[in-house]
């Protein structure tokens, strides 16, 4: 039988108060959308955003910058009133340039597979906030500009007699920090607006209570983290990538320092001074092809046993909340960065006495690949402002680029002691690098610390992005129990070998310097033990 195509009149008229009640609700959300774009948005309110500024799209030069914390608008962590020192300091420079347009973007920096495509087309931010040990991997590329020309050369808005006035490079606060990150390849290609360092904030009222007191070394630090787990308390937050990161450095500094002058085969007297005996990627290429850094170098095996052991006394949970952890009082000590001074400093559910400490360094005591030195730092610079190649665009050409010559300038602008203030203290997290703009009192505990060595190498800023990814996985799985010691160190031996053959050819990488001067410290490393390979 065939069926009727024509509706009862019941459904006619479902259909047709549907189609009203939509019609309507398309309305409502037309109207809804629109009042929400006309709604002035927070940071608008608040100062001279990009929304309520006239004329920007008529300059001649436009300049994007990708600020990363400091990007206004923005509340850190949510605390506090929008961020409104970048636009003030945009403000004066286009007052001083009419022509040029400052426009500030936010953009994934910490994603490389994001960077990479951006600088590759050209289509990157003017002036971006990125790690130097990440654009190191890059230079041979021409993505950035060298630096070096600008720095030796007045800052054009400091007053004469001042620092900056005949060399940029004279207004760096932490000058061996700073001129430490000159690249490889003997250029520098960022400015280091301020610093950062990681710490171990402590919740004193907890201490107090149990009757502890701050540690000298290593050993008491551990025996502190035993009486807080009998004590029922969560001894230390920290989570996998920082234990990767952080935990992986400090401790190969501190189990290799004995034998680095039989290891250190290339020195630059330009990074020496703050980077002294620091691995770059070619030298720990060098090495592992000499048996380093594999299951047969009992130093390499061992700072992995240390990560193991200490791993006891953290969360249960690797993937926690530890910011809420510890202003809850979870936990008694929390191992982080100066970032969290402005949540400990603004949030007002922090209802404790808190402190911060640097780690204690290992003894032979503890372990008898230690020499007992100061723990080193791993920090340093933080906000790394590098210009790309995005800045030449108008002529393609650095030499003749004015746009380039405005970027530089709004650079040095930057760095005048009321604008790095007006930036940098504005968020209550990192230390002023600029001489006369003076860091909070609330962060001095990290001044102190960075008074200290820096590290011996970074293992997550040398290879590429396959090798972090592989070795932050298979640590996870090591430190959490879920394979052994002996897999864990077959995966790392495996992934090393891909990442030095890579970078080794990537980078067209001529070690035969460095196979001279490893013969000529053969009679150094003759008179030391434990060592891995030929010798």
């Amino acid at each position: 039988m065939a069926t009727s195509t024509v509706e009862p009149d019941y459904r006619q008229g479902e259909r047709c108060r549907l189609a009203k009640v939509m019609r309507h609700f398309v309305l409502i959300l037309i109207l809804g959308l629109g009042a929400w774009a006309l709604w002035p948005r927070e940071d608008a309110k608040a100062g001279s955003s990009e929304a309520t500024r006239e004329g920007s799209a008529s300059r001649k030069y436009t300049i994007r910058m990708a600020p990363g914390l400091y990007m206004p608008g923005r509340r850190p962590m949510n605390l506090g009133q929008p961020l409104q020192g970048l636009y003030k300091v945009r403000d004066e420079f286009e007052k001083v340039f009419p022509d040029t347009h400052i426009e500030f973007t936010e953009v994934p920096v910490s994603s490389r597979e994001y960077l990479v495509t951006q600088l590759a087309a050209e289509q990157a931010p003017d002036i971006l906030n990125v790690n130097v040990e990440d654009v190191w991997q890059d230079i041979q590329k021409g993505w950035y500009v060298p630096l070096d020309d600008y720095l030796t050369q007045p800052n054009p808005f400091i007053p004469q007699g001042k620092p900056g006035s005949k060399e940029w490079w004279d207004q760096f606060k932490y000058q061996s920090i700073t001129r430490g990150l000159g690249a490889p390849d003997g250029k520098m290609y960022c400015v280091t607006l301020d610093m950062i360092e990681t710490g171990i904030f402590y919740n004193k009222d907890i201490f107090k209570r149990l009757g502890l007191q701050l540690p000298k070394d290593w050993t008491e630090f551990m025996e502190i983290h035993r009486k807080l787990k009998s004590a029922g308390v969560t001894p230390l937050l920290a989570n996998t990538s920082d234990m990767a990161d952080w935990g992986m450095d400090l401790i190969f500094d501190q189990l290799y320092n004995e034998i680095l002058p039989g290891l250190d085969l290339a020195k630059d007297p330009k990074r020496e001074v703050y980077l002294d005996g620091y691995l770059d990627w070619d030298e720990l290429s060098f090495l592992f092809r000499q048996g380093y850094f594999t299951k047969r170098d009992p130093r390499f095996v061992s700072v992995f046993r240390e990560l193991k052991t200490w791993r006891q006394y953290f969360q249960k949970n690797m993937n926690s909340d530890l910011t809420k952890l510890f202003v809850t009082q979870k936990a008694a000590m929390w191992w982080t960065s100066s970032y969290a001074v402005n949540r400990m400093v603004r949030d007002p559910d922090v209802k404790f006495d808190w402190g911060v400490f640097y780690l204690p360094a290992m003894t032979k005591q503890h372990n008898r690949f230690a020499d007992g030195h100061d723990q080193v730092v791993i920090g340093g610079p933080a906000t790394q402002l590098e210009v790309t190649n995005s800045a030449y665009n108008d002529t393609d050409d650095p030499k003749t680029s004015v746009k380039l010559k405005r970027t530089i300038a709004f650079l040095q602008f930057m760095c005048t002691p009321e604008n790095t203030h007006r930036v940098v203290n504005e968020v209550l997290a990192l230390l002023p690098n600029i001489i006369g703009a003076e860091p909070r009192p609330e962060l001095a505990p990290f001044h102190e610390f960075l008074q200290r060595k820096y590290t011996t190498t970074k293992w997550l800023y040398t290879f590429d992005l396959r090798f972090n990814e592989i070795y932050r996985r298979m640590l996870d799985l090591y430190l959490n129990d879920g394979i052994p010691e002996g897999e864990f160190m077959e995966w790392m031996e495996t992934n090393l070998k891909t990442a030095t053959d890579t970078v080794v050819r990537r980078k067209q990488l001529d070690l035969s310097p460095l196979e001279a001067k490893w013969k000529e410290l053969a009679p150094i490393r003759s008179k030391m033990t434990d060592l891995a390979g030929v010798n």
